[in-house]
């Protein structure tokens, strides 16, 4: 059983969850916060204010995690998780 406290968070599981949709159709966009090199993870911090989880196996190419320092703007998805929403499809945010 799922249980959302946070409404915008519910608002996105809904979306993800009950929609048809699938899963990772929310697409936003933030700023790489921090990375953890020799754990392969790190937390992007997202433009609503939120910070998300993301692996080294959800960055897209030509985006590499090696090259991952803090900084860099991003695109990515939003996933339901059981731990949690968490950041999937990373790739570089297109300049505007």
């Amino acid at each position: 059983m799922l249980r959302v406290v946070d409404p915008a968070f519910r608002r996105t599981v809904r979306l993800l969850l009950g929609s048809g949709r699938g899963k990772g159709h929310v697409v936003t966009s933030g700023t790489v916060k921090t990375v953890h090199p020799e754990s392969g993870y790190g937390y992007i911090a997202a433009q609503n204010g939120k910070e998300y989880y993301f692996h080294r196996g959800v960055v897209q190419r030509p985006l590499d995690f090696e090259d991952l320092f803090g900084g860099e703007r991003v695109s990515f998805e939003i996933e339901a998780n059981s731990d949690g929403p968490r950041a999937v499809q990373v790739s570089r945010a297109s300049a505007l």
